[in-house]
């Protein structure tokens, strides 16, 4: 290791350390406004949930901090502006998933609609600042679609935990995980994993199960209507769970896909876009869950 890398690697240690006390910050609050409104027992469960969320956070960012570069570029010094704005959307998760356990008494209501609908709009923020600043990471990309994919599991439960979100709405927010083991069994049986086909509908489908979330957990709506919406809303993204299955198990041709074997439905690989914008992006099996959209620094 040169003098230049250790330096580089003492620079995005300290970050984590600074980003680690803003989550220490977030969780010494939330379960002091928690704890005060709906007891403290209601603070200790939300810090209990919270905190592991946050925890899980911090660890994911430290074991890619040496990815903070583009794929085949020198890691950079700094975390940067964009991914600031990703770290921030998945504290705002973790608050919204530490209600799993509380109550849902008046003066807490409202919070995680607000923090979960909060943190979906900066899933537009984070990429337009990386394109903004021309740069993009690996590390970006992967946080991007990580947190993603945790607030698409831990908020959701909340809401079926409040009664605002259906049971059923749960096998949405598995989907993912479910696919994932499948091809990992596939794998370790070795039967062939046919690559991902690009899809147009992935990501419009994912903003719109982040929106049904949204107004299912802000107490608007009543009851039946927010398990009608989420019941509706939730068809045709696990209608692109079951064809993206039928693809990479062999079942289904990928030949009508725009951009067939671009990607590689393992999120540890990086490619760029044809754009001509030097995207960043980790490709995975979102299938109207999550996407990556290449956020984050190069």
């Amino acid at each position: 290791m040169n003098g230049e890398t250790r330096v580089v690697g003492v620079r995005l240690r300290a970050e984590w350390v600074v980003v680690g006390l803003v989550a220490l910050l977030v969780a010494v609050v939330g379960n002091r406004v928690v704890g005060d409104v709906a007891g403290a027992a209601a603070g200790r469960a939300w810090l209990f949930v919270a905190g592991g969320v946050l925890v899980y956070e911090l660890d994911f960012l430290r074991r890619h901090l040496d990815r903070n570069g583009g794929r085949d570029g020198p890691v950079r010094a700094s975390l940067g502006p964009a991914n600031a704005v990703t770290l921030v959307r998945g504290m705002l998760y973790a608050v919204a998933g530490g209600f799993l356990l509380v109550p849902p008494v008046v003066g807490i209501r409202w919070l995680p609609g607000l923090c979960y609908g909060a943190g979906a709009a900066l899933d537009f923020v984070d990429g337009w600042v990386a394109r903004r600043t021309g740069r993009r990471s690996v590390l970006g990309a992967k946080l991007d679609l990580a947190f993603d994919t945790l607030g698409f599991l831990v908020v959701p439960l909340v809401g079926v935990a409040w009664g605002r979100l259906p049971v059923w709405y749960l096998a949405l927010a598995v989907a993912r995980y479910l696919f994932r083991a499948g091809e990992a069994y596939r794998r370790h049986r070795g039967r062939p994993v046919a690559p991902l086909p690009e899809s147009r509908v992935r990501r419009p489908l994912a903003a719109l199960q982040m929106a049904v979330i949204t107004a299912a957990l802000l107490p608007v709506l009543p009851r039946s209507a927010a398990t009608a919406l989420a019941t509706v809303a939730m068809v045709p993204s696990l209608l692109v769970f079951g064809r993206d299955w039928l693809v990479v198990s062999g079942r289904l041709s990928s030949s009508g896909s725009t951009d067939e074997g671009r990607s590689d439905s393992t999120d540890e690989g990086c490619t760029g876009e044809d754009s001509g914008d030097d995207t960043v992006a980790v490709t995975d099996t979102d299938a109207g869950a999550v996407a990556a959209d290449g956020s984050g620094e190069e």
